[in-house]
């Protein structure tokens, strides 16, 4: 074994109580062998991985119980079996980077803004490989980002973080990583946050250096597809333990604890199978006029440059699109991060002035509308943004959120009106009526999500806009999400644009989808239509990016 991780109990202090994050944990991964944990938001998997490179803060840190068995070699190639728990830190220092190594899950915080990548790079080679010069060094950093497939490596290596994508900053993370070429790679949710495309390239990447390099990966994910795609063993996590570990074809085809199954059960393409069981395939096609309809619809956004500020170009954000979404239908927008979604959504609801075409809302051209004359649409036109915890004001109150919007709109007798109101909404969201006098960062991810959409269905909308609202969420608290939009969709009649890069979730909730590439729509039809037989090149790419849980 190249680790072996034994009885493992992992304690952190908070407030005055003891949580036990890991609680006695054991698994072992061999040389070369990929290991998943999975398991929701909570259940330890990334304070496990902390504990295991020992990265967690001394101060509110300790390990009562257990053994991390590492087999380290050193410059020479010599191997010894060392107890993480018991090292120095000295020596924990020397393995970590050289031998053992980590790939966070947020590459934009855990890259430091103020230095270049190149230097980012050198400095982990100069830490662990004294005996290279600065060009050696230089040049080294170089290579490790052209391992990585960055386009034109040397001169990407003077970037800062910011000025690259979120895709290229992940490659960046994993060229830090692998520059001391580890034996042990720990990759703490690398793609949760990437489109399709960018997650296959990233996952096929880490495939080959691991092939390359014999290295052995412990991978934290909640994503099931994943799992199939990328691993050997899979153990899965709750509440601090392994609740069951096998071979990944084991457990997934033949999952033994209740957790297992409620999670593989609570993926949409699962979900979608149950739906179509109940006798819920589709819905009859509307007929009628569209609640909304784009024609031409163009939004540039203008580039200066000079020090008088000139328009020397136009980025074209939104470059001609037309569409109609039917009256309680789920129109289900995909496509890679820049190509337009959020901003063609926003657009919709008059959060961005378009620049030319014409959108329409129940017959109605609003496209040009003054700000006083707007005020009735809004009422009937809502968003529910993809981040929670910045789009919800941290110091109001639940009721305070429900209640105010209500009160702009002339919604209610009172204010005691307005809070039985607002109790009801909470309930139809599955939240219970205490939450009113609540703070956001009293509540979970999926909790903050379900206020969200509570904040957006107080003022009874015909139509929603939903912006990446299940992309950072569990697997299970991500159905609990989609199972409460798609009865509201039934329950009010609600009109959805629900904006994605998960192919699963569209086969799932939307009744027609459209495909953007570059600011256009490419391909756009029937939902199932297009997931099952995509006559587009890029739709094609998109779906073909997937990872699915069958082999």
């Amino acid at each position: 074994m190249l680790l072996e991780v034994k009885d493992l109990h992992t304690h952190l202090e908070a407030g005055g109580e003891t949580v036990r994050a890991v609680d006695g944990v054991s698994f072992g991964i061999k040389p070369g062998e990929t290991f998943c944990l999975v398991g929701e938001s909570g259940s330890g998997k990334s304070v496990t991985a902390l504990s295991v490179i020992q990265l967690l803060p001394r101060d509110i840190s300790r390990h009562p119980g257990g053994q991390i068995l590492f087999r380290a070699r050193d410059v020479q190639g010599h191997s010894e079996v060392v107890d993480m728990l018991q090292l120095d830190e000295a020596r924990r220092r020397q393995i970590r980077g050289m031998r053992m190594s980590m790939i966070f899950q947020e590459p934009m915080t855990s890259l430091n803004p103020v230095f270049s990548v190149g230097d980012q790079i050198v400095e982990v080679l100069k830490l662990h490989q004294s005996h290279l010069s600065d060009a050696e060094a230089r040049e080294r950093a170089v290579e490790a980002l052209a391992q990585v497939q960055i386009p034109n490596p040397a001169e990407r290596a003077n970037e800062f973080p910011h000025r690259l994508s979120g895709g290229q900053r992940q490659r960046v993370m994993i060229a830090m990583a692998m520059a001391c070429e580890p034996d042990l790679l720990i990759a703490d949710e690398p793609t949760t946050a990437l489109d399709v495309t960018v997650q296959a390239e990233i996952l096929r990447l880490m495939r080959e250096l691991q092939e390359r390099n014999g290295m052995s990966i412990l991978f934290i994910t909640h994503d099931f597809g994943v799992v199939a795609q990328m691993g050997h063993r899979l153990g899965v996590m709750r509440l601090g333990k392994l609740v069951e570990e096998g071979t990944v074809r084991q457990v997934l085809d033949h999952p033994e604890h209740p957790y297992t199954r409620q999670l593989i059960d609570a993926l949409p393409e699962n979900l979608t199978r149950r739906r179509e069981a109940a006798g819920e395939g589709g819905r009859p096609a509307p007929v009628g006029e569209p609640l909304v309809r784009l024609d031409d619809l163009q939004i540039h956004f203008p580039v200066r440059k000079g020090l008088m500020r000139r328009v020397v170009d136009h980025v074209r954000a939104v470059d001609g699109v037309s569409l109609a979404i039917p009256r309680g239908q789920v129109l289900a927008l995909v496509g890679e991060s820049g190509c337009g979604k959020t901003t063609l959504g926003r657009a919709i609801l008059r959060l961005v002035e378009p620049t030319g075409g014409q959108i329409h809302f129940a017959g109605d051209d609003i496209t040009r509308l003054p700000r006083a004359r707007l005020q009735p649409y809004r009422r009937r036109m809502q968003i529910i943004f993809q981040d929670p915890m910045s789009s919800l004001n941290p110091r109001l109150t639940v009721a305070a959120m429900l209640t105010e919007p209500m009160a702009v709109h002339g919604i209610g007798i009172d204010k005691e009106d307005r809070l039985v109101r607002a109790a009801q909404v909470l309930e139809q969201v599955q939240l219970p009526a205490d939450t009113l006098w609540r703070y956001p960062h009293e509540f979970s991810g999926g909790q903050r999500q379900r206020i969200g959409i509570a904040r957006a269905l107080v003022l009874d909308p015909a139509f929603i806009v939903c912006d990446e609202v299940t992309s950072a969420l569990d697997v299970s608290v991500q159905a609990q999400i989609l199972e409460i939009l798609m009865a509201l969709t039934r329950e009010r009649g609600l009109t959805l644009l629900f904006i994605t890069h998960n192919i699963g979730v569209v086969e799932y909730l939307a009744d027609t989808m459209a495909v953007m590439y570059q600011g256009r729509v490419v391909e756009y039809g029937p939902a199932r239509q297009i997931c099952h037989q995509p006559q587009h090149e890029y739709t094609r790419k998109l779906l073909a990016a997937v990872p699915r849980l069958s082999p």
